[in-house]
């Protein structure tokens, strides 16, 4: 169980990673409210009081994405801090500790679940991770995904990609997903996407201002190019469509290993910042599940599975990949930011060491 200290330093860990990710607003907020946050409202009590794990339950950012939808519905009080027309820490510490006085019943309801963060250029990663895959078995691929959030990424086959020169999907699609290449491109071969489906404990429904809300306020405010995106793949999961029910990741994965398999296509489990959601009974029915429809699987019915996950020591997401049938365990293809601004392709022979949030940890 945390307590305040541990809840505190908890703020210190996410700034860590905002301000190697580019964010420095919010590296600054987060800074701020490790040592300034008061008892002076409901909601600094709850995160000071927090039972859980603060860094895994990802506290600092259901805090910070209620801040940011306070800065874009137009409280002016908030607007000095998300705008970074004041940056002086006493004065920001301030305006904070007002605020959460000021707007604590709106405040407490984004510390009732994760954040949605659901982001399209997160694709990159899971593509880099496709294409190893499309490598093996061949271009056809059907993909499963838990944690959905709204299923932006349930669109990977309509996104145009430029991943280090390596070009898939369609070249006319309004979204194009090219981040900074660093390190070995990935396999040039073809991918078609032949059928998304997805699955979330607390899917949004991004047809309406509420769960679209959502998204755009844990899109971080310094990141303009990523809310430009946001706004376009929005609009595309408006126009198209996903395949996206609500319910239990290891509940749904079993069920769907179960159902018949074309021939020719190769099943993908993917997700992208979830792992570290589920609790591990979920988490090991997935992977039982997975071994066991891996031992089925044959080359005209593979499986596979792509995961892009979060190393805390890093700063960084590895893109884990996994192939039946075959005996090579699950291998890091690549490295990539957290929100795809750039992708590193490694070399072989890859580290195939059990995934751990923080390698420290493990060790």
């Amino acid at each position: 169980m945390a307590d305040e200290t541990t809840n505190r330093d908890s703020f210190q860990v996410q700034a860590g990673y905002c301000a190697a990710m580019g964010a420095p607003i919010t590296a600054r907020v987060a800074t701020v409210l490790g040592h300034s946050l008061t008892r002076d409202s409901e909601t600094g009590r709850r995160v000071l009081d927090w039972p859980g794990e603060p860094v895994a339950d990802a506290l600092v950012l259901r805090l910070i994405g209620g801040l940011h939808a306070l800065y874009r519905r137009g409280v002016a009080e908030i607007a000095p801090v998300f705008s970074a027309a004041v940056t002086d820490e006493a004065e920001v510490a301030a305006i904070l500790n007002r605020v959460f006085v000021e707007q604590d019943a709106e405040l407490l309801p984004w510390l009732d679940g994760p954040p949605q963060t659901n982001e399209a250029g997160r694709s990159a990663g899971l593509m880099t991770g496709i294409l190893h895959l499309a490598q093996r078995y061949g271009p056809r691929v059907e993909v499963l995904e838990i944690g959905s959030s709204a299923g932006l990424n349930l669109l990977i086959g309509r996104y145009r990609f430029d991943l280090g020169g390596v070009r898939v999907g369609p070249e006319k699609s309004p979204v194009e997903i090219r981040p900074e290449w660093r390190g070995s491109p990935p396999p040039a071969v073809p991918v078609a996407i032949v059928s998304t489906r997805g699955v979330d404990i607390q899917p949004l429904d991004v047809s309406g201002d509420r769960d679209a809300e959502r998204l755009q306020a844990y899109c971080w405010v310094d990141n303009v190019e990523r809310q430009a995106r946001l706004e376009k793949t929005l609009a595309m999961a408006r126009a198209y469509g996903v395949d996206l029910v609500q319910g239990d990741a290891a509940d749904w994965v079993e069920a769907r290993l179960a159902e018949p398999q074309a021939e020719g296509v190769t099943r993908v489990l993917m997700h992208s910042v979830v792992w570290q959601y589920l609790p591990p009974a979920t988490q090991h029915r997935i992977a039982v599940a997975m071994e066991a429809a891996g031992a089925r699987a044959t080359p005209k019915q593979p499986l596979g599975w792509v995961m892009m996950e979060p190393n805390r020591d890093l700063h960084a997401h590895e893109v884990r990949v996994r192939g039946w049938p075959g005996d090579t365990p699950m291998e890091m293809v690549a490295r990539t930011h957290a929100h795809g601004a750039w992708v590193e392709g490694l070399d072989p022979p890859y580290e195939t060491r059990p995934y751990v949030m923080r390698a420290s940890a493990a060790a």
